[in-house]
């Protein structure tokens, strides 16, 4: 009976077998998908946030302890490969004589590094000019001394006589503040700055000259042991290998037992980075639960399209003496079949989507446990689309429960109690009371043992979706029970006389067209939503990498070779749409040294993006006018306004290096303005002032930087300039691709495209489900409603006018309150998600291609779906009435 049954079924009932299993399927590929994003995220945050750091941990010795000792211990640790020695030594000041004139710095440090430290740690240092084999010093050392390859440099013992050396390099220090990191302060105390000249040495070199040292000073001489893991043995999950890092640090710290002190930079690192990893889990939430929701809802709207199909369909069984458990059992066989084919059909597309989109196969990225949830969440759902409301309608099939039927239908007590309206005022206030206080969605303090989320801030966008969801409800039962006149109204000309006919029709069918419009809304809603979030969240990436940057493309370079004495190369480079230079000098606010910038603030914006989010007033250009009208102006960081307590009008004495004497000097300047970041500035502390004044009073108007705006791939023409500059080691070229690299943990630098392509896709495949589906399958149970129709003498216009209209009516309002509400709900996410952004973008960006493409999608879907219906009930009318008899 049962295969009777089902055949049965797959052949009279096969648009809302399909819809179900279309249905089913999707949510589980929508899960599995899910999974394998933040999988996938996961991994890629935890791989990028390792690969720029070159020293896991250092190792301080403690007075007295023989290195062979702390060497022995971190051998102990499992995953060790690669360890060094370095020796750090404090230094009076360093000195040179160069082009007759006696050059002087402040006090610095001097390290010694061993003759494979180098290629242990590839990334701790990188060589400008000359070659690493003798003494190197930091390019800032060199800059400031005015030194360069084959020169002497004096340096400053204390205690003991200056020793002298000979330059045999030029090097940068990427990773300064962590190389130089203070080990073993208390925990959340404030970083120690890296020192502003250093100078490296060969450890057997360092040793003749510090070790007398050490012995008058011990305070001044220092040893570490830099120490990096096998990164392949670390777990994917960013939080998990944070656990593992600080583990594994503290084993080490109990073997020591006081004999040295651990900085723990990997751990370090990776506690940046969970909090990012969380906040891709909160992101995928946001983005990710209203489609599986809404493909859930599709998935019990199409199962329940046959709601009275199936009651008749177990009148009979009832009639033919089917039992209860009977009933059941043959639902269950249904729904055993749905989820079935919808698992099968949900797993393969999941893991084509995920080889696709996100890199790698379900299984690699979600493992086993992902491979079992997303399939048991399709077996719940068709359970409540089919088994559950089979066995409801059977047990309501009873002399009680037939009377019990008769009568108006009730009204649903959330309608009664303005359940909707509730919602919405709550996430009215809700929405302020978050944006308002400056909160957080995710919490990573510092020092405690793991993540944690804002739930309260969840709330809002889930209460002003429930709440929508319902107010269309509301509406949708209003205008269709009460407004019979506006609806004869609008479709008089599609129906004509027969309009008023038409909307009686309509409002008879309630039910049917509110569960159409409610739909069709949350299907839109969805698309605009996620496709303003996307695109917001893909322009503000785009914004970040030219921040941390500069420009598409940079040339950075220093006073000795500055940026722009190659601006003449650059002229023959394709795919380079403007220039800027910028002076990139320094300046001692008080005793704090200082980034400072001078630009040219009518022309800066040309070669890179200058947001209002930049500044302290929200208004980059009004600032920039501002500038430009003081010629000593001065833009001032934040925390450097605080620091001082500066107030618009103050005068700024700012000591800065005189490029003739090489002397400080003081310039005055003038604040007239807060700069919260700047493309290549520091995000606490730093400067922005006119290049002309600068060049006026420092007595040079070279630029250290070139900021480069392309009309092409930036990467192409980061490697036509490299190429034409590659006689000048000194200058460095970046591009923005390189700078998501820099930003690390950053969530902005993972890539979306893979989970935007899906989450689009899924639109469109909603709305057309949503607009055309629904009402192809409610027009499908009304096939006799229409073939009586046919058979009284109703012309074809006459009959297509009820399809029209009832289409029109579904479309129509169910686009319009879903595109507003999507768009209320893009402003929310982003607003509600501004820890993912900086700087927090100025406005929403508005994909108004893909939302065009999605209201055609939809209005497609319904003319297919009424012509399939005009031509069904058109076709063999007598045939339709006994098929549903």
């Amino acid at each position: 009976m049962t295969l009777w049954w089902l055949r049965g079924l797959w052949r009279l009932r096969f648009g809302r077998m399909a819809g179900t299993v279309a249905g089913t399927a999707i949510t589980i590929a929508l899960i599995a998908s899910f999974g394998a994003f933040v999988a996938t995220t996961d991994k890629a945050m935890t791989g990028r946030a390792v690969a720029v750091l070159p020293v896991d941990w250092q190792v301080e010795f403690a007075p007295a302890v023989p290195a062979a000792t702390i060497v022995d211990e971190i051998k102990a640790v499992s995953g060790i490969d690669r360890q060094e020695q370095v020796g750090f030594a404090a230094a009076d000041g360093f000195e040179a004589n160069t082009t007759g004139s006696v050059q002087e710095t402040g006090a610095g440090k001097v390290l010694g590094l061993s003759s494979t430290y180098i290629p242990a740690f590839p990334g701790q240092i990188r060589l400008l000019e000359g070659t690493t084999d003798g003494v190197l010093l930091a390019q800032q050392t060199a800059s400031n001394l005015h030194v360069g390859i084959g020169d002497t440099v004096t340096i400053h013992r204390p205690q003991l006589p200056s020793a002298n050396v000979v330059v045999g390099g030029i090097v940068d220090l990427p990773n300064a503040d962590t190389l130089f990191q203070a080990i073993g302060v208390p925990q959340g105390s404030a970083p120690q700055a890296p020192p502003d000249n250093v100078v490296l040495m060969p450890l057997e070199k360092w040793t003749s000259l510090f070790l007398p040292q050490a012995e008058q000073r011990p305070d001044t001489v220092r040893w570490q042991i830099h120490a990096s893991f096998d990164r392949g043995a670390l777990p994917s999950d960013p939080l998990v290998a944070w656990r593992l890092a600080v583990g594994m640090g503290h084993n080490l710290e109990l073997h020591l037992a006081g004999q040295g002190t651990l900085g723990n930079n990997l751990a370090a690192r990776l506690d940046a980075v969970r909090g990012d990893a969380l906040y891709a889990r909160v992101l995928l939430f946001f983005l990710g639960a209203p489609g599986v929701v809404l493909a859930a809802m599709l998935t019990m709207a199409a199962a329940a399209s046959g709601a009275d199909q199936r009651r008749r369909d177990q009148a009979i069984l009832r009639q033919r003496g089917a039992t209860h458990r009977t009933i059941l059992s043959l639902a269950a066989a249904e729904a055993g079949i749905v989820w079935l084919a919808g698992g099968v059909a949900g797993l393969v597309l999941a893991y084509g989507t995920s080889l696709l989109l996100f890199g790698g196969s379900i299984a690699d990225t979600t493992g086993w446990i992902g491979l079992l949830v997303s399939p048991l969440a399709g077996l719940v759902l068709t359970c409540c689309a089919i088994l559950f409301p089979a066995w409801r309608i059977s047990k309501s099939m009873t002399v009680v429960g037939a009377r019990q039927a008769v009568g108006p239908a009730r009204t649903p007590i959330w309608r009664v109690i303005g359940l909707d309206l509730i919602l919405l005022m709550l996430c009215a206030i809700i929405y302020w009371q978050t944006s308002a206080s400056g909160y957080q969605v995710v919490l990573a303090t510092e020092g405690v043992a793991a993540t944690s989320v804002d739930y309260w801030a969840f709330l809002a966008p889930m209460l002003l979706w429930a709440g929508v969801g319902l107010l269309t409800l509301r509406l949708t039962h209003l205008l269709a029970v009460r407004g019979r006149a506006l609806i004869a109204s609008l479709g008089r000309p599609i129906a004509g006389d027969l309009a008023t006919l038409v909307a009686a029709s309509l409002s008879r069918e309630p039910r049917r067209l509110t569960l159409g419009v409610g739909l069709t809304a949350l299907a839109f809603a969805f698309a605009a939503s996620t496709a303003i979030f996307n695109a917001t969240y893909q322009g503000q990436a785009l914004v970040d990498a030219q921040l941390t940057n500069g420009a598409d493309v940079t040339i950075s370079g220093d006073a000795k070779v500055p940026a722009d004495r190659v601006l003449s190369r650059l002229a023959s480079i394709p795919g380079i749409a403007a220039i800027q230079p910028m002076q990139h000098r320094y300046a001692y606010v008080g005793t704090d040294l200082q980034d400072l910038y001078g630009i040219n603030a009518l022309g800066i914006g040309q070669a890179t993006s200058i947001s209002d989010a930049y500044f302290g007033n929200g208004d980059a250009n009004r600032t920039l006018a501002r500038l430009t009208s003081h010629h000593d102006g001065v833009l001032v960081s934040e925390e450097t306004v605080s620091d001082f307590q500066l107030n618009p009008g103050d005068r700024l004495n700012l000591r800065i290096q005189n490029a003739k004497t090489h002397t400080l000097i003081t310039v005055p300047f003038t604040y007239v303005g807060i700069a919260r970041e700047f493309p290549t500035a520091p995000h606490d502390s730093f400067l922005v002032a006119n290049t002309s004044y600068l060049a006026e009073t420092t007595g040079s108007a070279a630029a250290e930087t070139l900021l480069i705006k392309t009309s092409r791939d930036p990467a192409q023409v980061h490697a036509d300039i490299k190429r034409a500059v590659g006689d000048l080691p000194t200058l460095h070229v970046s591009d923005v691709d390189e700078a998501s690299h820099v930003i690390g943990s950053s969530l902005v630098a993972v890539n979306l495209s893979g989970l935007n392509a899906l989450e689009r896709s899924f639109a469109g495949i909603a709305v057309m489900a949503a607009a055309g589906l629904t009402l192809a399958l409610g027009l499908a149970d009304r096939r006799r409603s229409f073939a009586i129709l046919d058979l009284l003498g109703a012309t074809a216009r006459q009959s297509a006018a009820f399809l029209w209209i009832e289409g029109a009516f579904i479309f129509v309002l169910g686009s319009a309150i879903g595109l507003t509400t999507g768009v209320t709900v893009g402003a929310m996410l982003v607003a509600l998600l501004q820890g993912v952004f900086d700087p927090p973008p100025a406005t929403l960006a508005v994909p108004w291609t893909y939302l065009a493409a999605i209201v055609l999608l939809g209005l497609i879907s319904v003319v297919l779906a009424i012509e399939t219906a005009r031509r069904d009930a058109a076709a063999a009318p007598l045939l339709t009435l006994k098929e549903q008899r």
